[in-house]
């Protein structure tokens, strides 16, 4: 069964990518967060056409994705894991928990490293946060991420079943923290020790630099406190937090081809994070 799973990576990646999308865009209308500052027909389409372009690409050049580059890995008997002879269990648990570590880093590397920020900013220039930013990424950061994730792969010689579920989780979970939900208060403490809620990931979208470089999690919530970037709340709370950057807040910037060429452009300085990493 587990290698029939393997074999449609990609249907079961979409099934559960399309599914949560559909659940979260049923329950962010129904109990939204924040006013939308624009119209989703003003959004949305570049949103939604961006996964489209992203997915292509990412087809194009890894055709067996993480999780074939996984599986060839294990045939190869490359690795950390099988070197050691770590147990099969440990090694998937194991290997989740360090490609989730490793998303961490990248994120905080694509917040600090001029040019790669350039690439990222794209995803922070959403004027409005909801379901649709969750896959709002330009294709070379996606690229980027995808070859990075490969390299960790081979490198732990993670299992294919834990690179699937890794993924799968990680698809979920983006789609849920960037979903524009209310959630009680009570209920959210208790859910952002487990995984990263949309109200700790709303602070990460705000206007202001220091609270855009916290809370970087986009799974598990752990690293962030681990590593002193979380941030419990926002300076002006979340009914006067402002989301996005403070250029690119025009429709015309939200255009799918303005969105592919953003990064060529000459960041304005009030755009470029600080260098202050510590978090509330």
């Amino acid at each position: 069964m587990l290698e029939g799973l393997l074999s449609q990576e990609i249907w079961v990646r979409l099934g559960a990518f399309l599914g949560v999308l559909a659940l979260m865009t049923t329950l962010e209308t129904i109990w939204p967060c924040r006013p939308r500052t624009w119209l989703r027909s003003q959004r949305w389409p570049a949103n939604l056409a961006m996964i489209a372009v992203d997915s292509a690409v990412v087809r194009a050049l890894f055709p067996t994705a993480a999780v074939g580059i996984a599986w060839w890995a294990q045939e190869q008997g490359l690795g950390l894991f099988p070197w050691l002879g770590v147990p099969g269990w440990l090694a998937l648990v194991a290997s989740v928990l360090l490609l989730d570590l490793t998303i961490y880093l990248q994120h905080v590397a694509f917040h600090y490293i001029p040019p790669l920020w350039r690439l990222h900013r794209m995803h922070h220039s959403d004027v409005d946060v909801d379901v649709t930013t969750a896959g709002r990424f330009h294709p070379l950061e996606i690229v980027i991420s995808m070859a990075l994730k490969a390299v960790v792969v081979i490198a732990l010689g993670a299992p294919a079943a834990a690179v699937l579920i890794f993924e799968v989780l990680l698809n979920a979970t983006s789609v849920f923290n960037h979903a524009n939900l209310h959630l009680p208060s009570a209920l959210d403490r208790v859910l952002r020790w487990i995984v990263v809620t949309p109200d700790m990931h709303r602070i990460h979208h705000s206007v202001i630099p220091r609270e855009t470089n916290s809370n970087f999690g986009f799974n598990l919530p752990w690293w962030d406190r681990l590593f002193r970037t979380y941030r419990r709340l926002p300076e002006k709370g979340y009914d006067g937090m402002t989301t996005g950057l403070e250029t690119f807040r025009h429709v015309e910037d939200n255009r799918l081809l303005a969105l592919l060429v953003q990064p060529f452009k000459a960041p304005p300085v009030e755009n470029r994070p600080n260098r202050t990493r510590r978090a509330d």
